[in-house]
Protein backbone atom coordinates (compact mmCIF):
# COMPACT_ATOMS: atom_id res chain seq x y z
CA UNK A 1 0.00 0.00 0.00
CA UNK A 2 1.48 3.29 -1.16
CA UNK A 3 0.08 6.78 -1.52
CA UNK A 4 -0.29 8.08 -5.06
CA UNK A 5 1.84 11.01 -6.18
CA UNK A 6 -1.30 13.07 -6.85
CA UNK A 7 -2.57 12.68 -3.30
CA UNK A 8 0.88 13.29 -1.85
CA UNK A 9 1.06 16.55 -3.77
CA UNK A 10 -2.46 17.65 -2.92
CA UNK A 11 -2.08 17.07 0.82
CA UNK A 12 1.58 18.09 1.09
CA UNK A 13 2.12 19.63 4.52
CA UNK A 14 -1.06 18.12 5.97
CA UNK A 15 0.58 14.90 7.13
CA UNK A 16 3.92 13.36 8.00
CA UNK A 17 5.27 9.85 8.50
CA UNK A 18 6.45 8.26 11.72
CA UNK A 19 7.41 5.07 9.89
CA UNK A 20 7.87 4.36 6.19
CA UNK A 21 8.31 1.02 4.40
CA UNK A 22 11.86 -0.28 4.21
CA UNK A 23 11.19 -1.69 0.74
CA UNK A 24 10.08 0.92 -1.78
CA UNK A 25 8.21 -1.43 -4.08
CA UNK A 26 4.63 -2.74 -4.23
CA UNK A 27 4.23 -5.92 -2.20
CA UNK A 28 2.13 -7.49 -4.95
CA UNK A 29 4.59 -6.80 -7.77
CA UNK A 30 4.47 -9.58 -10.36
CA UNK A 31 7.57 -11.71 -10.65
CA UNK A 32 8.69 -12.42 -14.25
CA UNK A 33 9.95 -15.84 -13.17
CA UNK A 34 6.51 -16.72 -11.80
CA UNK A 35 4.84 -15.54 -15.02
CA UNK A 36 7.18 -17.64 -17.15
CA UNK A 37 6.71 -20.75 -15.02
CA UNK A 38 2.93 -20.51 -15.03
CA UNK A 39 2.80 -19.87 -18.77
CA UNK A 40 4.90 -22.95 -19.43
CA UNK A 41 2.83 -25.14 -17.09
CA UNK A 42 -0.49 -24.08 -18.58
CA UNK A 43 0.76 -24.74 -22.11
CA UNK A 44 1.97 -28.19 -21.08
CA UNK A 45 -1.33 -29.03 -19.37
CA UNK A 46 -3.35 -27.85 -22.38
CA UNK A 47 -1.30 -30.18 -24.57
CA UNK A 48 -0.97 -33.28 -22.37
CA UNK A 49 -4.06 -32.98 -20.18
CA UNK A 50 -4.37 -35.00 -17.00
CA UNK A 51 -1.02 -36.72 -17.55
CA UNK A 52 0.70 -33.35 -17.18
CA UNK A 53 -1.44 -32.49 -14.13
CA UNK A 54 -0.37 -35.71 -12.40
CA UNK A 55 3.27 -35.18 -13.38
CA UNK A 56 3.24 -31.77 -11.70
CA UNK A 57 1.43 -33.27 -8.73
CA UNK A 58 4.23 -35.81 -8.31
CA UNK A 59 6.91 -33.16 -8.60
CA UNK A 60 5.32 -30.35 -6.62
CA UNK A 61 2.74 -32.01 -4.34
CA UNK A 62 4.51 -35.28 -3.51
CA UNK A 63 1.62 -37.13 -5.16
CA UNK A 64 2.11 -40.88 -4.58
CA UNK A 65 -0.32 -42.31 -7.10
CA UNK A 66 -3.45 -42.59 -4.96
CA UNK A 67 -6.85 -41.44 -6.20
CA UNK A 68 -6.73 -37.64 -6.30
CA UNK A 69 -10.48 -37.40 -5.61
CA UNK A 70 -11.83 -37.89 -2.10
CA UNK A 71 -14.81 -40.19 -1.78
CA UNK A 72 -18.09 -38.92 -0.41
CA UNK A 73 -17.43 -40.91 2.76
CA UNK A 74 -13.97 -39.35 3.19
CA UNK A 75 -15.45 -35.88 2.82
CA UNK A 76 -18.33 -36.51 5.20
CA UNK A 77 -16.12 -38.12 7.87
CA UNK A 78 -13.44 -35.41 7.83
CA UNK A 79 -14.96 -33.72 10.87
CA UNK A 80 -14.73 -36.90 12.92
CA UNK A 81 -10.94 -36.59 13.00
CA UNK A 82 -10.93 -33.04 14.35
CA UNK A 83 -10.60 -31.76 17.88
CA UNK A 84 -14.17 -31.10 19.13
CA UNK A 85 -13.50 -27.40 19.75
CA UNK A 86 -12.09 -26.95 16.25
CA UNK A 87 -15.03 -28.82 14.76
CA UNK A 88 -17.51 -26.61 16.64
CA UNK A 89 -15.72 -23.44 15.53
CA UNK A 90 -15.78 -24.56 11.89
CA UNK A 91 -19.49 -25.33 12.16
CA UNK A 92 -20.15 -21.86 13.60
CA UNK A 93 -18.18 -20.15 10.84
CA UNK A 94 -19.91 -22.13 8.10
CA UNK A 95 -23.32 -21.33 9.54
CA UNK A 96 -22.70 -17.59 9.85
CA UNK A 97 -21.07 -17.17 6.45
CA UNK A 98 -23.95 -18.97 4.76
CA UNK A 99 -26.49 -16.92 6.73
CA UNK A 100 -24.96 -13.66 5.53
CA UNK A 101 -24.75 -15.01 1.97
CA UNK A 102 -28.40 -16.08 2.01
CA UNK A 103 -29.45 -12.66 3.30
CA UNK A 104 -27.40 -11.04 0.53
CA UNK A 105 -29.07 -13.27 -2.07
CA UNK A 106 -32.52 -12.29 -0.83
CA UNK A 107 -31.74 -8.66 -1.63
CA UNK A 108 -30.91 -9.47 -5.25
CA UNK A 109 -34.36 -9.84 -6.74
CA UNK A 110 -35.65 -10.42 -10.24
CA UNK A 111 -37.68 -7.50 -11.55
CA UNK A 112 -39.82 -6.45 -14.50
CA UNK A 113 -40.93 -2.97 -15.46
CA UNK A 114 -43.03 -1.34 -18.18
CA UNK A 115 -41.55 2.15 -18.27
CA UNK A 116 -43.65 3.09 -21.30
CA UNK A 117 -46.69 1.23 -22.61
CA UNK A 118 -45.76 -1.78 -24.68
CA UNK A 119 -42.08 -1.94 -23.67
CA UNK A 120 -41.60 -4.51 -20.94
CA UNK A 121 -38.07 -5.06 -19.67
CA UNK A 122 -36.60 -6.93 -16.75
CA UNK A 123 -33.76 -8.95 -15.33
CA UNK A 124 -33.38 -12.39 -13.84
CA UNK A 125 -30.49 -13.41 -11.59
CA UNK A 126 -29.19 -16.73 -12.91
CA UNK A 127 -26.29 -18.50 -11.18
CA UNK A 128 -23.33 -19.76 -13.18
CA UNK A 129 -23.43 -23.51 -13.67
CA UNK A 130 -20.06 -24.71 -12.40
CA UNK A 131 -17.54 -23.21 -9.99
CA UNK A 132 -14.07 -24.43 -9.08
CA UNK A 133 -12.77 -23.37 -5.66
CA UNK A 134 -9.12 -23.45 -4.65
CA UNK A 135 -8.70 -24.10 -0.92
CA UNK A 136 -5.19 -23.26 0.35
CA UNK A 137 -3.65 -25.62 2.88
CA UNK A 138 0.03 -24.75 3.02
CA UNK A 139 1.96 -23.31 5.95
CA UNK A 140 -1.26 -21.66 7.17
CA UNK A 141 -4.30 -23.71 6.06
CA UNK A 142 -7.04 -21.15 5.46
CA UNK A 143 -9.88 -23.16 6.93
CA UNK A 144 -12.49 -20.48 6.34
CA UNK A 145 -11.78 -20.17 2.60
CA UNK A 146 -14.36 -22.85 1.87
CA UNK A 147 -17.01 -20.80 3.67
CA UNK A 148 -16.29 -17.81 1.46
CA UNK A 149 -16.04 -19.63 -1.86
CA UNK A 150 -17.91 -22.95 -1.80
CA UNK A 151 -20.56 -21.86 0.70
CA UNK A 152 -21.30 -18.51 -0.92
CA UNK A 153 -21.48 -20.09 -4.38
CA UNK A 154 -24.00 -22.60 -3.07
CA UNK A 155 -26.02 -19.82 -1.41
CA UNK A 156 -26.12 -18.13 -4.81
CA UNK A 157 -27.63 -21.30 -6.27
CA UNK A 158 -24.64 -22.67 -8.20
CA UNK A 159 -25.55 -26.30 -9.02
CA UNK A 160 -22.02 -27.73 -9.04
CA UNK A 161 -19.05 -26.61 -6.97
CA UNK A 162 -15.84 -28.63 -7.00
CA UNK A 163 -12.77 -27.89 -4.89
CA UNK A 164 -9.06 -28.59 -5.06
CA UNK A 165 -6.78 -28.47 -2.04
CA UNK A 166 -3.06 -29.31 -1.87
CA UNK A 167 -2.01 -32.46 -0.01
CA UNK A 168 -0.37 -32.47 3.39
CA UNK A 169 3.07 -34.08 3.93
CA UNK A 170 1.40 -37.46 4.41
CA UNK A 171 -0.27 -37.15 1.00
CA UNK A 172 -3.79 -36.69 2.39
CA UNK A 173 -6.01 -33.65 2.59
CA UNK A 174 -6.26 -31.28 5.52
CA UNK A 175 -9.29 -32.53 7.45
CA UNK A 176 -10.28 -29.09 8.75
CA UNK A 177 -10.26 -27.64 5.23
CA UNK A 178 -12.25 -30.59 3.87
CA UNK A 179 -14.77 -30.43 6.71
CA UNK A 180 -15.29 -26.71 6.06
CA UNK A 181 -15.92 -27.55 2.40
CA UNK A 182 -18.30 -30.35 3.36
CA UNK A 183 -20.38 -28.06 5.58
CA UNK A 184 -20.38 -25.48 2.78
CA UNK A 185 -22.00 -27.94 0.36
CA UNK A 186 -19.09 -28.93 -1.89
CA UNK A 187 -19.91 -31.53 -4.53
CA UNK A 188 -16.44 -33.01 -5.18
CA UNK A 189 -13.00 -32.55 -3.60
CA UNK A 190 -9.66 -33.27 -5.26
CA UNK A 191 -6.35 -33.44 -3.41
CA UNK A 192 -4.21 -31.48 -5.80
CA UNK A 193 -2.63 -28.06 -5.50
CA UNK A 194 -1.21 -25.07 -7.29
CA UNK A 195 -1.28 -24.18 -10.96
CA UNK A 196 -2.10 -27.75 -11.95
CA UNK A 197 -5.26 -27.69 -9.83
CA UNK A 198 -6.59 -24.51 -11.41
CA UNK A 199 -5.75 -25.74 -14.91
CA UNK A 200 -7.42 -29.08 -14.28
CA UNK A 201 -10.64 -27.38 -13.19
CA UNK A 202 -10.57 -24.80 -15.99
CA UNK A 203 -9.82 -27.32 -18.74
CA UNK A 204 -12.27 -29.98 -17.53
CA UNK A 205 -9.64 -32.63 -16.71
CA UNK A 206 -11.25 -33.96 -13.54
CA UNK A 207 -13.82 -36.26 -15.06
CA UNK A 208 -16.41 -33.57 -15.66
CA UNK A 209 -17.05 -30.42 -17.68
CA UNK A 210 -14.79 -27.39 -17.34
CA UNK A 211 -15.81 -24.96 -14.63
CA UNK A 212 -17.22 -21.57 -15.58
CA UNK A 213 -15.50 -19.71 -12.76
CA UNK A 214 -12.43 -20.09 -10.53
CA UNK A 215 -12.38 -18.65 -7.02
CA UNK A 216 -10.15 -18.76 -3.97
CA UNK A 217 -6.89 -17.40 -2.64
CA UNK A 218 -3.39 -18.82 -3.14
CA UNK A 219 0.26 -17.99 -3.55
CA UNK A 220 1.86 -15.98 -6.36
CA UNK A 221 1.69 -18.96 -8.75
CA UNK A 222 -2.01 -19.48 -8.07
CA UNK A 223 -2.72 -15.77 -8.58
CA UNK A 224 -0.78 -15.74 -11.85
CA UNK A 225 -2.58 -18.87 -13.06
CA UNK A 226 -5.92 -17.20 -12.41
CA UNK A 227 -4.77 -14.13 -14.33
CA UNK A 228 -3.74 -16.20 -17.33
CA UNK A 229 -6.87 -18.37 -17.22
CA UNK A 230 -9.18 -15.36 -17.06
CA UNK A 231 -11.16 -15.38 -20.29
CA UNK A 232 -11.15 -19.15 -20.46
CA UNK A 233 -13.08 -18.90 -17.20
CA UNK A 234 -14.28 -16.09 -14.96
CA UNK A 235 -12.40 -15.42 -11.74
CA UNK A 236 -13.30 -13.79 -8.46
CA UNK A 237 -10.44 -11.27 -8.37
CA UNK A 238 -6.67 -11.01 -8.59
CA UNK A 239 -5.55 -10.75 -4.99
CA UNK A 240 -2.05 -10.05 -3.79
CA UNK A 241 -0.65 -10.29 -0.25
CA UNK A 242 -3.18 -9.63 2.51
CA UNK A 243 -3.41 -6.00 3.67
CA UNK A 244 -4.63 -4.20 6.77
CA UNK A 245 -5.04 -0.52 7.53
CA UNK A 246 -6.25 1.23 10.65
CA UNK A 247 -7.51 4.73 11.32
CA UNK A 248 -7.18 5.46 15.04
CA UNK A 249 -6.85 8.46 17.33
CA UNK A 250 -5.92 9.27 20.90
CA UNK A 251 -9.03 7.47 22.19
CA UNK A 252 -7.87 4.10 20.83
CA UNK A 253 -5.96 1.48 22.81
CA UNK A 254 -2.46 1.14 21.29
CA UNK A 255 -2.35 -2.51 22.39
CA UNK A 256 -5.39 -3.39 20.27
CA UNK A 257 -4.23 -1.33 17.30
CA UNK A 258 -0.79 -2.97 17.36
CA UNK A 259 -2.28 -6.46 17.71
CA UNK A 260 -4.63 -5.91 14.78
CA UNK A 261 -1.85 -4.61 12.53
CA UNK A 262 0.31 -7.64 13.36
CA UNK A 263 -2.68 -9.97 12.96
CA UNK A 264 -2.75 -9.34 9.21
CA UNK A 265 1.00 -8.88 8.81
CA UNK A 266 1.18 -12.50 9.97
CA UNK A 267 -0.25 -13.64 6.63
CA UNK A 268 3.14 -13.29 4.97
CA UNK A 269 6.42 -11.39 5.03
CA UNK A 270 5.16 -9.14 2.23
CA UNK A 271 1.79 -8.29 3.79
CA UNK A 272 1.45 -4.50 4.18
CA UNK A 273 0.10 -2.88 7.36
CA UNK A 274 -0.71 0.82 7.58
CA UNK A 275 -1.79 3.12 10.39
CA UNK A 276 -3.18 6.60 9.81
CA UNK A 277 -3.78 8.58 12.98
CA UNK A 278 -4.62 12.14 13.93
CA UNK A 279 -2.50 11.85 17.09
CA UNK A 280 1.29 11.78 16.89
CA UNK A 281 1.54 10.58 20.49
CA UNK A 282 -0.79 7.69 19.68
CA UNK A 283 1.24 6.83 16.58
CA UNK A 284 4.45 6.58 18.59
CA UNK A 285 2.66 4.47 21.20
CA UNK A 286 1.46 2.00 18.55
CA UNK A 287 4.96 1.67 17.08
CA UNK A 288 6.40 0.96 20.52
CA UNK A 289 3.65 -1.54 21.27
CA UNK A 290 4.24 -3.40 18.01
CA UNK A 291 7.91 -3.81 18.88
CA UNK A 292 6.93 -5.06 22.34
CA UNK A 293 4.44 -7.61 20.98
CA UNK A 294 6.90 -8.87 18.40
CA UNK A 295 9.28 -9.88 21.20
CA UNK A 296 6.99 -12.76 22.18
CA UNK A 297 5.04 -13.39 18.97
CA UNK A 298 5.47 -16.96 17.73
CA UNK A 299 5.27 -15.80 14.11
CA UNK A 300 7.74 -12.93 14.52
CA UNK A 301 9.75 -14.12 11.52
CA UNK A 302 6.71 -13.45 9.31
CA UNK A 303 4.86 -10.57 10.96
CA UNK A 304 8.06 -8.83 12.00
CA UNK A 305 9.45 -8.91 8.47
CA UNK A 306 6.18 -7.63 7.02
CA UNK A 307 6.04 -4.77 9.51
CA UNK A 308 9.70 -3.87 8.98
CA UNK A 309 9.55 -3.95 5.19
CA UNK A 310 6.00 -2.80 4.41
CA UNK A 311 4.64 -1.13 7.56
CA UNK A 312 3.76 2.57 7.50
CA UNK A 313 2.53 5.02 10.14
CA UNK A 314 1.18 8.40 9.03
CA UNK A 315 0.01 11.34 11.15
CA UNK A 316 -2.73 13.41 9.50
CA UNK A 317 -3.61 16.91 10.66
CA UNK A 318 -7.36 16.18 10.79
CA UNK A 319 -9.98 13.55 10.02
CA UNK A 320 -10.61 14.89 6.52
CA UNK A 321 -6.95 14.39 5.61
CA UNK A 322 -6.93 10.95 7.24
CA UNK A 323 -9.96 9.89 5.21
CA UNK A 324 -8.48 11.21 1.95
CA UNK A 325 -5.20 9.37 2.55
CA UNK A 326 -7.00 6.14 3.42
CA UNK A 327 -9.23 6.33 0.34
CA UNK A 328 -6.03 6.67 -1.68
CA UNK A 329 -4.60 3.50 -0.11
CA UNK A 330 -7.90 1.65 -0.71
CA UNK A 331 -6.94 -1.19 1.65
CA UNK A 332 -8.26 -4.72 1.64
CA UNK A 333 -9.19 -4.57 5.34
CA UNK A 334 -9.86 -1.30 7.16
CA UNK A 335 -10.40 -0.86 10.90
CA UNK A 336 -11.82 2.25 12.58
CA UNK A 337 -10.90 2.88 16.22
CA UNK A 338 -11.72 6.53 16.77
CA UNK A 339 -14.11 8.88 18.50
CA UNK A 340 -15.55 9.62 15.03
CA UNK A 341 -16.16 6.12 13.68
CA UNK A 342 -19.55 6.95 12.21
CA UNK A 343 -18.19 10.03 10.43
CA UNK A 344 -15.43 7.95 8.86
CA UNK A 345 -17.86 5.18 7.92
CA UNK A 346 -20.10 7.73 6.22
CA UNK A 347 -17.28 9.39 4.29
CA UNK A 348 -14.83 6.63 3.33
CA UNK A 349 -15.35 5.12 -0.12
CA UNK A 350 -12.49 2.75 -0.91
CA UNK A 351 -11.95 -0.46 1.07
CA UNK A 352 -12.58 -4.17 0.73
CA UNK A 353 -14.32 -4.55 4.07
CA UNK A 354 -14.54 -2.22 7.06
CA UNK A 355 -14.42 -3.09 10.77
CA UNK A 356 -15.97 -0.47 13.02
CA UNK A 357 -15.10 0.12 16.65
CA UNK A 358 -12.78 -1.47 19.23
CA UNK A 359 -14.82 -4.67 19.47
CA UNK A 360 -14.38 -5.44 15.77
CA UNK A 361 -11.27 -7.04 14.30
CA UNK A 362 -10.32 -8.41 10.91
CA UNK A 363 -9.73 -11.90 12.29
CA UNK A 364 -13.45 -12.28 13.02
CA UNK A 365 -14.10 -12.05 9.29
CA UNK A 366 -10.96 -13.96 8.31
CA UNK A 367 -12.19 -17.02 10.19
CA UNK A 368 -15.80 -16.70 9.05
CA UNK A 369 -17.33 -15.71 12.38
CA UNK A 370 -18.71 -12.33 11.29
CA UNK A 371 -20.34 -13.84 8.19
CA UNK A 372 -18.83 -11.42 5.66
CA UNK A 373 -16.50 -12.55 2.90
CA UNK A 374 -12.72 -12.37 3.23
CA UNK A 375 -11.97 -12.70 -0.49
CA UNK A 376 -11.31 -9.00 -1.08
CA UNK A 377 -9.46 -6.70 -3.50
CA UNK A 378 -5.86 -5.74 -2.70
CA UNK A 379 -3.22 -3.40 -4.14
CA UNK A 380 -5.69 -0.53 -4.52
CA UNK A 381 -8.31 -2.66 -6.25
CA UNK A 382 -10.95 -1.43 -3.81
CA UNK A 383 -11.01 1.84 -5.75
CA UNK A 384 -12.94 0.08 -8.51
CA UNK A 385 -13.97 -3.40 -7.31
CA UNK A 386 -15.71 -5.11 -4.42
CA UNK A 387 -14.95 -8.43 -2.79
CA UNK A 388 -16.48 -11.81 -3.47
CA UNK A 389 -20.19 -12.16 -2.70
CA UNK A 390 -23.24 -14.02 -3.93
CA UNK A 391 -23.66 -11.40 -6.65
CA UNK A 392 -20.37 -12.49 -8.25
CA UNK A 393 -21.82 -15.96 -8.91
CA UNK A 394 -25.01 -14.54 -10.43
CA UNK A 395 -25.62 -13.25 -13.94
CA UNK A 396 -28.24 -10.47 -14.06
CA UNK A 397 -29.70 -11.46 -17.42
CA UNK A 398 -31.93 -8.87 -19.02
CA UNK A 399 -34.92 -9.42 -21.28
CA UNK A 400 -37.38 -7.32 -23.23
CA UNK A 401 -40.87 -7.86 -24.63
CA UNK A 402 -42.15 -5.30 -27.16
CA UNK A 403 -45.78 -4.97 -28.19
CA UNK A 404 -47.13 -4.18 -31.66
CA UNK A 405 -48.41 -0.85 -30.40
CA UNK A 406 -44.97 0.26 -29.15
CA UNK A 407 -43.22 -0.69 -32.40
CA UNK A 408 -43.59 2.49 -34.51
CA UNK A 409 -41.75 4.79 -32.10
CA UNK A 410 -38.93 2.27 -31.53
CA UNK A 411 -38.55 1.20 -35.15
CA UNK A 412 -38.51 4.69 -36.59
CA UNK A 413 -35.84 5.83 -34.10
CA UNK A 414 -33.71 2.75 -34.74
CA UNK A 415 -34.01 3.26 -38.52
CA UNK A 416 -32.81 6.86 -38.24
CA UNK A 417 -29.81 5.99 -36.06
CA UNK A 418 -28.89 2.91 -38.11
CA UNK A 419 -29.07 4.80 -41.39
CA UNK A 420 -26.86 7.57 -39.99
CA UNK A 421 -24.30 4.92 -39.02
CA UNK A 422 -24.48 3.15 -42.36
CA UNK A 423 -25.70 -0.09 -40.74
CA UNK A 424 -28.24 -1.24 -43.30
CA UNK A 425 -28.97 -4.62 -41.75
CA UNK A 426 -29.79 -3.02 -38.40
CA UNK A 427 -32.11 -0.60 -40.17
CA UNK A 428 -33.84 -3.45 -41.96
CA UNK A 429 -34.71 -5.26 -38.73
CA UNK A 430 -36.74 -2.19 -37.79
CA UNK A 431 -38.23 -1.29 -41.18
CA UNK A 432 -39.39 -4.85 -41.82
CA UNK A 433 -41.47 -4.63 -38.68
CA UNK A 434 -42.84 -1.26 -39.73
CA UNK A 435 -43.90 -2.84 -43.04
CA UNK A 436 -45.82 -5.50 -41.15
CA UNK A 437 -47.86 -2.89 -39.36
CA UNK A 438 -49.38 -1.75 -42.64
Amino acid sequence: MRYSSAVLARYDGDFHHLKTPLIDAPAAQRDPAVIETVTSMLADIRERGLDAVLDYARTLDNYQGADIELTAEQIASSGDRLDPDLRAAIELGAERTQAFARASREHLTDFETEFVPGIVTGAKYIPVSRVGAYLPAGRFPLTASAFMTVGVAKAAGVPTVIACTPPQPDGGANDAVVYAAHLSGVDRVFVIGGVQALAAMAYGLLGDLPVDMLVGAGNAFVAEAKRQLFGTVAIDLLAGPSEVAVISDETADPVLVAADLLGQAEHGPNSPAALITTSEEHGHAVIAEIERQLETLATVDIAGAAWRDYGVVTVAKDRETAAALMDDLAPEHLELLTADDEWYHGNLRNYGSIFIGPWSTVAYSDKGMAGTNHVLPTAGGAKHSAGLSVSRFLKPLTYQRISREATPELANAVQVISDSEGMAAHSATATLRLDRLA
